[in-house]
């Protein structure tokens, strides 16, 4: 069944040039006769040097008008035809949320097309696998009916996923389909863990945190310690969305079972990009064949388009900004996350951030203009001023409770701290579907907790690294903790 599959992946590795040219060339024939492919001559171009030459790099404002006039129903705007559903994602300085189009050939030769190469090189890693002789525990979020347009549908990638998976990959996962897209997270989590906990569930997929939270969920309802006293024939956990590092421990202590497997994949609301396909090596396979074509921007200090080059352009150990053009519509689009190569034979990467400093640990992709925000509405309704501050994740202990510490030194302070806290907190919702989202309710990320910095505390830290003064500053959020504890350690002395 995935022999073929195998032979076609070995292109990887030394047709990588070849491969992504036909990616591209497709992508304009394709499109030539939409809107954007008329402004941009799609027509006319005869290779990667042309398209360059006649596309602009865009970020989500300049794709915004475009992408709403195809929410409301106009075709042949970014793509052929009209698109009947948009992932939403974390949005940007001007908008709560993004809507990322996913068109039909998209969710198939991008998606799904990513969803069966993961299998496909799991299983060619575990000849002996016996995961098809029970079923897939796969978490979803939920959608909503865009405007409306009939069969049109706004939501998380992976309700967009699960609603439209073939109605035979029903027969082998859980839960079933109503379970899976309900929006209220504390019930879906309950009604996961109670229709899963007796089935023969062999592997599962999803966001590490969220997948931990039903986990333990099930731990309370059945009793048992460990996963394989429930589930004996557990033996993979596709996971992606966030970092796994910090989950790790977590993991390993609830499957104690030799036989258990981890496999990261990087399947983004624009795209599905990226498989481990070595269980030996952190870094991820590109995948080069699907509807996407990538260009990478050298963050070492270069500029412009000068800074851009094509796969076959990359170097080994550089950090890129990537860039994508899609089926999806999406074209020379930064997608914000940032890659580094650790080989060019096959290209195998890891990802190394984002380009603006943010904290995703937990799926809520807070960036700097959502937290200056949250401040400036705290500070209004209370009167404080803010000197400087920084951010970090608090990782899931073994009870699943998580939570964002903030570490502000006041020059101003409130009279009443907490409440300053809460309306950072309200407002970070306010601004941020995501985060809204995972503070739901408490279940994935608990409230955030402000520690008061004392006087000068920031102006030490920086001394101390020798950052003082001049273009340095303070980082204001950071994804690890790197920052936060030996600011803390030196905020206790």
């Amino acid at each position: 069944m995935f022999a073929r599959r195998w032979r076609t992946l070995e292109q990887h590795q030394n047709g990588g040039e070849l491969l992504q040219r036909t990616v591209l060339q497709h992508l304009l024939t394709s499109a030539r006769d939409t809107e954007y492919g008329r402004q941009h001559g799609f027509g006319n171009i005869r290779g990667y040097e042309d398209f360059i030459k006649l596309n602009p790099v865009n970020s989500y404002e300049e794709l915004k008008d475009q992408i709403d006039r195809m929410r409301h129903g106009e075709a042949d705007v970014l793509w052929p035809g009209r698109t009947k559903w948009f992932a939403k994602s974390s949005g940007t300085t001007n908008d709560k949320s993004k809507f990322i189009p996913v068109t039909d050939e998209g969710l198939q030769k991008i998606h799904y097309a990513g969803g069966y190469d993961s299998v496909a090189l799991y299983l060619r890693n575990n000849p002996k696998s016996r995961m098809f002789d029970g079923k897939g525990l796969i978490l979803g979020g939920s959608h909503v009916p865009n405007f409306d347009i009939p069969d049109s549908l706004v939501g998380d990638l992976s309700a967009i996923l699960i609603e439209n998976i073939n109605p035979l990959v029903n027969l082998v996962r859980v839960p079933k389909k109503e379970t899976a897209l309900l929006s209220d997270f504390e019930e879906k989590r309950d009604r996961i863990a109670r229709e899963a906990m007796n089935k023969n569930v062999t592997n599962i997929s999803g966001v590490p945190s969220w997948m931990l939270s039903v986990l333990n969920r099930m731990m309370e309802l059945t009793g048992k310690t460990h996963l394989e006293e429930v589930w004996p024939n557990i033996e993979v956990f596709f996971h992606g969305g966030v970092a796994f590092t910090p989950y790790r421990k977590q993991y390993e202590q609830l499957i104690t079972t030799p036989n258990m497997h981890y496999m990261e994949t990087y399947n983004a609301s624009e795209g599905f990009f990226g498989i481990q396909d070595d269980p030996n090596d952190k870094s991820m396979l590109l995948m080069l064949d699907y509807g996407v074509f990538y260009e990478f921007m050298d963050l070492s200090g270069k500029t412009g388009e000068h800074a851009i080059v094509p796969l076959w352009g990359v170097e080994k150990d550089k950090n890129y900004a990537m860039l994508i053009s899609t089926s999806c519509g999406l074209w020379r689009y930064m997608i914000g996350d940032t890659i580094r190569f650790t080989s060019t034979n096959p290209y195998k990467f890891v990802i190394s951030g984002r380009t603006k400093s943010f904290i995703n640990a937990f799926g809520e992709e807070l960036i700097v203009d959502n937290a200056e925000q949250g401040l400036a509405f705290a500070c209004e309704q209370t009167g404080a001023e803010v000197l400087e501050y920084t951010a970090a994740p608090v990782f899931m202990d073994t009870n699943a409770k998580c939570r964002h510490q903030w570490l502000v030194e006041f020059s101003k302070e409130p009279d009443d701290y907490q409440a300053f806290a809460d309306l950072l907190d309200q407002r970070l919702q306010e601004v941020n579907s995501d985060y809204e989202a995972k503070r739901y309710k408490n279940i994935t990320l608990q409230p955030l907790e402000l520690i008061v910095a004392r006087p000068g505390l920031f102006n030490d830290w920086m001394k101390s690294r020798g950052k003082l003064g001049g273009q340095n500053k303070v980082p204001r959020l950071c994804n690890t903790r790197e920052h936060m504890d030996p600011l803390l350690a030196l905020n206790d002395k």
